[in-house]
């Protein structure tokens, strides 16, 4: 049986489906993932993009490139941060997913923190899983 995840954002103008679990969980506490979510760090979890299925009208979906080679996706209606993903490399056929956005629970098999050097001055880090950079 094929797992399937649903998201969406906090507006519920976009709605999307995995159907695959999101593999390479990571909390990144670099600059742009921290201004792009309003937090200490940012959670993401990254599937093939052919697994990720829009639900509903893209147009409610803007980008924007915060580099040369990531684009980063929200909702223009409520500004929840969604997906990034890049357009050169290794990993350019997968998109990340903000977790915060998955409706359907989930727990990750494994997890990282990462850019730790980048972490906000007013955050300390207590999640015991284990710091990658």
């Amino acid at each position: 049986m094929t797992e399937v995840y649903q998201g969406s954002c906090l507006c519920a103008a976009v709605s999307y489906e995995l159907s695959t679990r999101p593999k390479a969980v990571s909390h990144c506490h670099c600059s742009q993932c921290r201004k792009g979510h309003g937090a200490a760090f940012a959670s993401y979890g990254s599937v093939p993009r052919s697994a990720l299925q829009i639900l509903s009208d893209s147009i409610h979906i803007k980008s924007y490139a915060s580099s040369a080679t990531v684009s980063r996706e929200f909702c223009v209606q409520c500004g929840s941060a969604l997906f990034w993903s890049r357009s050169q490399g290794e990993f350019a056929s997968w998109v990340s997913i903000a977790l915060g956005t998955l409706d359907t629970p989930f727990l990750p098999r494994k997890q990282e923190h990462v850019h730790l050097d980048s972490a906000a001055h007013w955050y300390v880090p207590t999640n015991p899983c284990p710091p990658v950079d």
